[in-house]
């Protein structure tokens, strides 16, 4: 899964769930920014590069979400 792919379907589980969702791309370096999902964050590399398998699932515990939430959307 792209970073891109990523956030579009994370933005599409927040409206689902009333939670508000932020893309800061000036808040980091280089390629990352910082992506805020209700009261969690988590750093996110270049959008357009895939996500590695480890980095994904980090990123989903960092959040508070479930991999099957995320999937089945």
């Amino acid at each position: 899964m792209k970073g891109s792919e990523f956030v579009r379907k994370l933005k599409k589980l927040a409206k689902k769930k009333a939670i508000k969702v932020e893309l800061m791309q000036r808040r980091g370096k280089g390629s990352h920014s910082t992506l805020i999902y209700g009261i969690h964050f988590t750093i996110i590399r270049n959008l357009k590069d895939e996500l590695k398998t480890g980095t994904y699932h980090a990123m989903l515990k960092q959040l508070g979400i479930n991999d099957d939430e995320l999937r089945s959307l």
